[in-house]
């Protein structure tokens, strides 16, 4: 026996050291950790449990029947963040430049499997070169096998990939299919095509890095939610992540224990809102005023800045808020704002996260630009998230809610709960100068002073509509409330939603406008 046990821990040696000295030493060398060491970060000490480590590939052309690695080129297995359990799947870069083989795919599949049966999160680390060559068709497969995983557990447990090396062609396409991708600065790429088949197709010259970095997908394509510095800092960012959001879509969110009072007033919030409807603040500050501590952790910073997404905590319970940014584009809504949002108010809706809407908003974004995109299309996903979601939904109108833009941020027209707003709201079809220009165009041009005369109505339609009285006094909002009392409100409603219930139509699914 002890010579079988003195096998199993040889074996158990040789499994660890994966791609060898050379391997891990040029995985340094490029200023990357090695699978097993982003592992030991990501997951409590000493709890991680590795799965499959004596797999090999069984590709015997090419030469590989004489290059096998225990493991394979991914580890995968299951251990404790923050004292949960979390699943994971790590490609290593040492063995074969972590491409996908069969096997690599069939281990993946089943940890995936098994967060799925056991309902916990399944993270991805991802550095790979992509499909194993030398196994054509099947390593092709084993992507295919991946998709179908991604997809059919998708809303059932959170899936976050995390972009630490390449990761290109057809294997972008599961992180895509998961709830949040992660990826670190000058290291993480992501694109479909190269810049030499670029090159060859379009004559565009483009590095790796403007093409596909962690820049480039957080701020332009919208591909990153979360950008890091570094190998450490991002898997602080995740921990921070998984503990807003709950293990699986049959429980709640993890509650903390809150120390900021629930009842704290803020007083700065009561002139944080300029008198001047043309001047902008930060929203942010508001976000900040209002949360448990001041804490915002954003997602998709970089990206449709003019929409805010992140979590946060009120009296120590998890809440997705979704909110205009009057400092960006004044806070309108444009393809990629929608594309954002609705997004992030279905990913809180499939995770039992109740969504907390700021609304400051002068309308969709006009132009060829914006109608030639789809705008009509891609605002309607942002209107279908809000009204699809069965999740607690408060919003708060600070400022300007013009029109359609009025509807889409949680508005009673869309299921929403409870709705606030502060006295400095302004809820109309349109601002006072455009509705003026529309409804009294015959009689300011044909008025004697026509400048007096659009002056005067401007005031009389702010004096009539520009307050949210209008609104209240027909039902759609709940509440005209005193801005330093947001907090509390909050927090009251959301308590009242707790054990709120809400159905949709029987049907297989609906059909949002992609």
């Amino acid at each position: 026996m002890d010579q079988r046990i003195d096998l199993l821990m040889k074996k158990r040696e040789e499994s660890k050291v994966a791609g060898g000295a050379k391997g891990v030493q040029a995985q340094h060398e490029r200023g990357k950790l090695t699978a097993r060491e982003r592992i030991d970060l990501l997951f409590d000490p000493g709890t991680f449990q590795e799965m499959d480590a004596f797999v090999t590939h069984r590709c015997t052309d090419f030469g590989l029947d004489e290059r096998k690695v225990l493991g394979d080129s991914v580890v995968t297995g299951y251990g404790k963040i923050d004292g949960r359990t979390a699943y994971v799947f790590a490609q290593d870069f040492t063995v074969f430049g972590g491409s996908l083989s069969k096997v690599a795919a069939e281990k993946i599949c089943k940890v995936m499997d098994l967060a799925a049966k056991n309902g916990g999160p399944v993270i991805g680390l991802l550095d790979s070169g992509g499909a194993r060559i030398q196994e054509g068709v099947d390593s092709l497969q084993g992507y295919g096998d991946i998709f179908s995983r991604n997809i059919l557990y998708s809303g059932v447990v959170p899936q976050i990939s995390v972009i630490l090396g390449p990761c290109a062609g057809g294997a972008v396409y599961s992180p895509a299919l998961t709830d949040f991708i992660f990826m670190v600065k000058g290291m993480g790429q992501m694109y479909i095509t190269g810049p030499n088949v670029v090159k060859a197709v379009t004559g565009e010259d483009v590095s790796l890095e403007q093409l596909g970095g962690a820049m480039t997908n957080a701020s332009r394509s919208g591909n990153c939610h979360f950008m890091a510095d570094n190998e450490a800092e991002c898997f602080r960012m995740i921990r921070e992540l998984l503990g807003y959001l709950p293990s699986n879509n049959m429980e709640d969110p993890p509650q903390t224990a809150c120390s900021d009072p629930a009842d704290r007033r803020n007083d700065a919030l009561a002139t944080i809102v300029p008198d001047d409807p043309k001047k902008s603040y930060d929203m942010k500050q508001v976000i900040a005023a209002v949360v448990d501590e001041g804490r915002f952790f954003e997602v998709q910073k970089l990206f449709a800045r003019n929409l805010i997404t992140g979590f946060a905590r009120l009296n120590g319970r998890a809440v997705g808020i979704v909110a205009q940014q009057p400092q960006f584009m004044a806070g309108v809504i444009d393809v990629d704002a929608s594309d954002k949002g609705a997004r992030f108010v279905r990913t809180c809706d499939c995770f039992n996260v109740p969504v907390v809407t700021f609304a400051d908003v002068p309308g969709y974004m006009p132009g060829t630009d914006q109608e030639y995109r789809g705008i009509i299309r891609h605002g309607a996903k942002f209107l279908y998230a809000y009204a699809e979601a069965t999740v607690p939904k408060v919003c708060t109108v600070t400022r300007k809610a013009y029109g359609g833009a009025f509807i889409v941020m949680g508005s009673k027209a869309l299921r929403g709960d409870i709705n606030y707003a502060w006295p400095s709201a302004e809820i109309a079809v349109m601002g006072a100068e455009g509705a003026v220009d529309i409804v009294f165009r015959d009689a300011i041009k044909n008025s004697p002073d026509p400048q007096e005369a659009r002056q005067k109505l401007i005031a009389e339609y702010r004096e009539k509509f520009a307050n949210p009285y209008v609104a209240a006094s027909k039902g759609y909002i709940d509440d005209v409330i005193d801005p330093r009392e947001t907090r509390s409100r909050l927090i009251v409603a959301l308590d009242m939603l707790r054990n709120k219930v809400d159905s949709l139509p029987r049907k297989k699914h609906g059909n949002i406008p992609l």
